[in-house]
């Protein structure tokens, strides 16, 4: 296996008045939050989303692990359509002090480049600042944080950055270079 160079940036909001929200891409397109944890639709949407782009930490965890992650109070997945298909997702993860992270962003591979990903992301941010007026008990968000990679599609970064997130941190580190797994086992 070759070594390669990862590079991981970390980016901010931390107002709401920094979102920069994107067009709607169409009328075909909605966005709606998933009220229902559901850990096969997540694991769908995490492989279908992140199987060309190296994503792999959750494909080993159990249906016991995912109901728990799924299932801590105030994580919610949104989800994108095109006609009522799936074609991405946003899922949100409260961690303590008013932060909200945005766990995992992504698009499946047939819908990306068609503007879905700058709304959905819009929608995501939106909906991660008003975090604490769904989950009664949960103080009010007052920073959004995500991070993105190299090994992230080309037009990741952009996106982030094009609706008013601001970089923090950037790593930079060796890894050996593993496979593409694809969308599912043998893809």
């Amino acid at each position: 296996m070759s070594t390669i160079t990862l590079t991981t940036w970390s980016l901010e909001m931390t107002s709401p008045e920094e979102l920069v929200a994107a067009a709607v891409p169409g009328p075909e397109i909605t966005v709606s939050r998933a009220e229902v944890p559901s850990p096969e639709f997540s694991r769908f949407l995490y492989a279908s989303v992140g199987g060309d782009i190296h994503w792999t930490d959750r494909l080993a965890l159990t249906r016991a692990q995912w109901v728990e992650q799924l299932g801590r109070p105030g994580v919610e997945t949104w989800v994108a359509y095109d006609r009522g298909t799936p074609a991405g997702y946003c899922e949100l993860d409260p961690q303590g002090d008013g932060v909200v992270e945005i766990m995992y962003f992504g698009l499946l591979p047939d819908f990306r480049g068609r503007r879905i990903g700058g709304h959905l992301l819009s929608v995501g941010v939106a909906a991660a600042w008003s975090l604490g007026d769904r989950w009664p008990g949960r103080e009010g968000t007052r920073r959004v944080w995500v991070h993105t990679c190299s090994q992230d599609g080309p037009t990741a970064m952009g996106n982030y950055e094009r609706r008013g997130f601001k970089v923090f941190k950037t790593e930079t580190e060796p890894k050996e270079e593993a496979p593409t797994p694809g969308p599912w086992p043998g893809a």
